[in-house]
């Protein structure tokens, strides 16, 4: 991917915050200060979502709005286990996790209406240099 087709959200000076997030399309990273990714995100709540060419291949552009069952049915079938996952799980929405990646599938639930996917999710490695480095100057 092109350094150049990424979005750096957030201020542009010396002394920018960690962790930071940037965006390609309806992909989201959040990248802490030792440059890993503490979080990769998939908006998918318009009508299409757009991804990064050069990493998935084609256009990198793909139907949104799935619904629950579409998504269900696909983990059975590439014969990924997984469970409602409860800490995202209240209001109008509900949200199951794929067990053996960590990531996260939250759906929107309209009145009437079958819930349909709004967030997709994959958990970072779990690197807090952040907390390591606080009080740090750097």
């Amino acid at each position: 991917m092109e350094i150049l087709d990424v979005l750096d959200v957030g201020a542009m000076s010396r002394n920018r915050k960690w962790p930071r997030l940037f965006v390609y399309g309806d992909l989201e990273l959040s990248v802490c200060r030792c440059r890993k990714a503490s979080l990769i995100c998939v908006q998918t709540w318009r009508d299409v979502v757009e991804l990064p060419a050069s990493v998935v291949g084609g256009t990198g552009i793909f139907p949104a709005r799935l619904r629950h069952t579409d998504v269900v049915s696909a983990l059975d079938k590439a014969g990924c286990s997984w469970e409602p996952y409860a800490p995202l799980t209240f209001g109008n929405q509900c949200s199951l996790a794929a067990i053996p990646s960590g990531a996260t599938f939250i759906f929107e639930i309209a009145e009437g209406e079958e819930p349909v996917l709004n967030v997709m999710g994959l958990p970072g490695d779990g690197d807090d240099c952040s907390a390591r480095t606080a009080g740090q100057h750097h």
